[in-house]
């Protein structure tokens, strides 16, 4: 008959392990007390003096660009999500174990493995995003300056922008039921059109990853969302269900935040700006459709009249995007939208847009600004 061996631990061997759990313990604790301290600190300086920001967003932040972000690039799935997504397994995994275990050591060390993850993340959302928010604007370093307008002046912005969809709206290839198909892959199409808008304003220069479709593009539906920029891993990510049109638009977006400008309405704008700037037909047909959605719908708050005038002159081809993009957004209405709408807007006064989701109207400012003196 084969006796097993018991094997067994001295209460000197015990004590060894407990002090080297103990130790890995601490290090961790030490390791995120110091990360969440560095990026508190280095928010309250670029809040503090917006020339840090600056500097930091001209000389260092595109070091992560071209690398974190050119890593991620070579995947052809969002890092970022696939990493969430394990996160949050691992996050329940070892909360079941901890609380299996039952014992203060299982718990120092889960909740140890916890704050160091969350030292991480809140570091890389400092480093790749948070202190971009308090830089220079897109429009200040290209001497873009807003200025009062009023109802009549907007009314020909739109009517501009009316004719510019007209003129594309039978140029780009639709479905059977009239709802615009893009004519080749967004994603090279955003890079391409950034790069070359990057021609014209230099503040946009610089290397641009190809932006990514969320797997589970539900989730950003279900939140009111086209697009997202994930920080941890420098990438560019857009909702890959919605209607074709808000495709191009979205992902120029979400590639402006990779040249360091975060805020919302600057970004539209150079998302507007590359589009209608793009050598694709399909490009500028999203650029000026988006474009005058926003620019539409200020004129019906500033003048009902005036809107229904221009609304009149859209072409019936244009109409089935519309429809399809009211149709899509509606099915997601709800509490999980309106909470994510609540914190989005909350996220944006906190990182210096003090108009929250409403600061997304600057957009139209920018574009009367700018082509306020063209002879449209």
């Amino acid at each position: 008959m084969k006796m097993k061996i018991l094997s067994y631990r001295s209460g000197e061997e015990i004590n060894t392990v407990h002090i080297r759990q103990n130790g890995k313990v601490r290090n961790r604790l030490a390791a995120a007390v110091i990360l969440l301290a560095l990026s508190v600190g280095l928010m309250v300086i670029s809040a503090r003096q917006p020339g840090f920001a600056q500097w930091y967003s001209v000389h260092i932040y595109p070091l992560a660009v071209t690398t974190l972000g050119r890593i991620s690039g070579w995947l052809p799935f969002s890092v970022s999500e696939i990493g969430i997504y394990i996160l949050l397994l691992a996050f329940l995994a070892t909360l079941v174990r901890m609380i299996l275990a039952r014992s203060r050591t299982a718990a120092a060390r889960w909740l140890s493995g916890v704050l160091l993850a969350v030292g991480i993340l809140a570091f890389l959302y400092t480093a790749c995003c948070g202190i971009n928010y308090h830089r220079c604007s897109f429009s200040a370093e290209e001497g873009i300056v807003t200025y009062d307008y009023n109802a009549d002046a907007l009314r020909e912005i739109c009517i501009w922008l009316t004719d510019e969809v007209n003129e594309r709206a039978d140029r780009v290839s639709r479905d059977d039921d009239g709802v615009m198909e893009l004519n080749a892959p967004e994603q090279s199409g955003a890079v391409e059109a950034m790069r070359r808008l990057a021609e014209e304003f230099p503040s946009l220069e610089g290397y641009y990853p190809r932006p990514k479709e969320l797997i589970v593009s539900e989730i950003l539906s279900y939140q009111g969302l086209t697009g997202i920029y994930l920080p941890f891993t420098v990438e560019a990510n857009y909702n890959g269900d919605m209607t074709a049109y808000n495709k191009p638009f979205t992902a120029c977006h979400e590639l402006s935040h990779l040249r360091g400008f975060m805020q919302e309405q600057e970004a539209n704008f150079i998302a507007f700006l590359a589009c209608i700037s793009s050598g694709r037909p399909d490009f500028q047909y999203s650029g000026y459709l988006s474009g005058w959605v926003y620019c539409m719908n200020a004129l019906y708050r500033a003048d009902y009249e005036s809107w229904q005038e221009v609304r009149a002159l859209l072409d019936e081809e244009a109409e089935p995007d519309l429809s399809s993009n009211n149709a899509f957004w509606d099915r997601y209405e709800g509490m999980i939208s309106e909470t994510s709408e609540r914190i989005n807007d909350t996220y944006l006064k906190v990182n210096g847009q003090s108009d929250g989701v409403q600061s997304y109207d600057r957009m139209v400012d920018l574009i009367v600004a700018y082509f306020g003196n063209m002879n449209i």
